[in-house]
């Protein structure tokens, strides 16, 4: 029987999902009913990276290398959340889950985390979100009874992803920029 894997953003919030919709039992890291499969991320679990090609080593910047604009963004686990990203990664590929929930964090942040995820996985299953604005039983009850449409929040994705981006793009722009300069005063000090 097809199955809907449910991403929250944290384990309490997952935890708060199972309670609400009940039937579920625990396995590891992460629920399991008739109908779902449920497990979550503990916040952001992967992160942009420079194209290896693009990689000016470190004690090699200069202003002759800026700006850093990559063709593109790849995405690496962080560390610390890569056991995590690995049991969500598994979950994705079973062959019972036929489509997605995204019941990350309503708003930018907790759009871009789920998004991170599908991305990294190449997941083409079709996707649903969950928005709450209120973690009661029935509120979470609720908003499953009327998951929304994936199209309708493609708008804050791409909104997510190009803040990450920017943040991204300003970040090490600014840090290589930065670098010879403080190198400079270090050597008159």
């Amino acid at each position: 029987m097809p199955k809907k894997l449910i991403i929250a953003e944290k384990p309490s919030v997952a935890a708060d999902i199972s309670r609400a919709l009940g039937g579920f039992t625990r396995k590891g890291e992460y629920f399991e009913s008739d109908d779902y499969v449920l497990s979550s991320a503990v916040g952001h679990l992967l992160e942009l990276t420079l194209p290896p090609e693009h990689d000016v080593k470190k004690g090699k910047w200069s202003f002759a290398n800026l700006p850093v604009v990559p063709p593109h963004f790849d995405l690496a686990p962080i560390e610390r959340s890569e056991a995590r990203l690995n049991v969500l990664l598994k979950l994705l590929k079973r062959k019972d889950v036929s489509s997605i929930v995204n019941a990350c964090d309503a708003g930018r942040e907790g759009e871009l985390i789920f998004r991170y995820i599908a991305q990294y996985a190449k997941t083409k299953k079709p996707i649903e979100r969950l928005w709450l604005q209120s973690m009661t039983q029935s509120a979470i009850r609720d908003g499953f009874a009327d998951l929304r449409k994936d199209r309708d929040l493609l708008a804050l994705a791409d909104a997510a992803k190009s803040r990450s981006e920017a943040d991204w793009l300003v970040g090490i722009n600014g840090t290589r920029a930065m670098m010879p300069s403080i190198r400079a005063m270090a050597v008159f000090s």
